[in-house]
């Protein structure tokens, strides 16, 4: 007799849980994704400011899995879902597709940018989601310096804006005026990077929307002493490649600009939706059954592409989610129950600067070095194996004392200008 075949989409937090979950149920568990790593993304902007190797937060699932002999890897795409016949469609490396049979689907596929309707805009203002267009991104920032020496109006080039002020913009403005005020300190004769202008945007009224207001204020204080400028309540209604402008009309000037303001979910969540008969939320989201994150029997959905009671799209919750699900298919497996997903908040967390973030724990509210430490404790212990988290304790301690980055390299090389063929 065959054994009971699992099939879980994306190895984000929650996938990779369900995966791991598993290793001694008597299954056979394949795991599909688009790339062939597992992406830790609360660190994605550090590898995009150069201080951390894009390898030390993107472990192969091979390699994690290694020891895992129920465990298969997939690499492709997922494009739809036959319930009926219980086949996933997949999209392959080659070109080619195929139809992957399962007994027990579990679907965590993440989520994506969201432009809110200005698609056009991430062209000149690029999302930073993937491990690539982090990387992408690094590039970016540092060819902006580079620019800059030749520029006519350097202060052009210098000038760097952030769209949203939620963790991921607070953080990534804050290694930015890091990298430019230590790391790249004295490595330029023609220009000087602390020159540089950041400016931080968003339509709400406060930075760090869901943390209260003590941990708001100490943020916003801490941003402004590293020079960033924090614009709150300013939404964006155009972008071009010289700078936005806001609804307000005030014209904010900077040659590169990332966007981290919104997201939405994978489209494979309206697709499973349509497959199932589940329902979708006006995020996108698919909403899941709050006692084991089910939309139909044998069919699971979890992670950042789900509304289970409204939790936020962070780790924590698909971690949770991830683990439980795991659990609810084991005991299926065994002929047990399982009682109902309960979801324990461990509170949330922003760094600042290399010696500041703020942490809301269980109404704790953390601030300066306490903070850090809290904060460099839980994401160590959330990294996936030893040597990544080793890799990462290092090049931590080697910024904190020299302020120097472990990868302050632009992989694109500059490409001439084809001249035109003469007829």
């Amino acid at each position: 007799m065959s054994k009971h075949r699992v099939v879980v989409v994306g190895g984000g937090f929650g996938g990779l849980g369900v995966v791991r979950g598993l290793k001694r149920a008597d299954a056979q568990v394949t795991l599909i994704d688009r790339t062939n790593h597992h992406l830790f993304q609360p660190l994605l902007y550090q590898v995009a400011t150069a201080l951390l190797p894009a390898g030390d937060i993107a472990p192969a699932f091979r390699a994690i899995l290694r020891k895992q002999r129920n465990a298969h890897v997939l690499l492709g795409e997922v494009t739809g879902f036959d319930t009926t016949a219980k086949k996933v469609h997949v999209d392959l490396p080659d070109g080619t597709s195929r139809q992957v049979g399962y007994d027990t689907l579990v679907v965590a596929a993440g989520s994506r940018d969201s432009y809110f309707g200005n698609d056009e805009w991430a062209e000149v203002a690029p999302p930073m989601k993937t491990l690539e267009q982090a990387v992408s991104l690094r590039s970016r920032l540092l060819r902006a310096f580079e620019t800059a020496v030749t520029a006519d109006d350097p202060k052009q080039w210098l000038s760097f804006a952030v769209v949203g002020a939620g963790p991921t913009g607070v953080e990534l403005v804050g290694q930015l005026a890091d990298l430019a005020r230590r790391a790249l300190k004295g490595q330029f004769r023609e220009i000087d990077p602390r020159d540089i202008r950041i400016t931080l945007l968003d339509a709400v009224p406060h930075v760090l929307p869901p943390f209260p207001e003590p941990l708001r204020a100490h943020t916003r204080k801490k941003l402004e002493q590293l020079g960033v400028t924090v614009m709150t309540g300013a939404m964006v209604e155009s972008i071009d490649a010289e700078g936005l402008t806001t609804k307000d009309g005030d014209r904010v000037e900077a040659r590169t600009i990332v966007w981290a303001a919104g997201v939405q979910a994978s489209p494979l969540s309206r697709k499973l939706a349509e497959a199932t008969g589940a329902e979708v939320d006006r995020k996108g989201k698919i909403i899941v059954n709050p006692a084991d994150c089910s939309v139909a029997d044998g069919i699971y959905a979890i992670g950042d592409m789900v509304n289970l009671n409204d939790l936020p799209g962070i780790a924590e919750p698909a971690i949770q989610e991830g683990h439980h699900v795991a659990k609810v298919i084991s005991a299926r497996l065994e002929g047990r129950t399982h009682k109902p997903f309960k979801y324990l908040d461990l509170g949330t967390m922003a760094t600042i600067s290399p010696g500041d973030a703020v942490a809301d724990i269980k109404k704790l509210h953390l601030r300066g070095l306490i903070g850090k430490v809290a904060w460099a404790g839980v994401h160590i212990a959330f990294l996936v194996g030893w040597r990544n988290r080793v890799a990462v304790l290092t090049q931590w301690a080697w910024n904190i004392v020299t302020g120097r980055r472990a990868q302050p390299i632009i992989l694109e090389p500059v490409q001439a200008k084809q001249e035109p063929r003469q007829l």
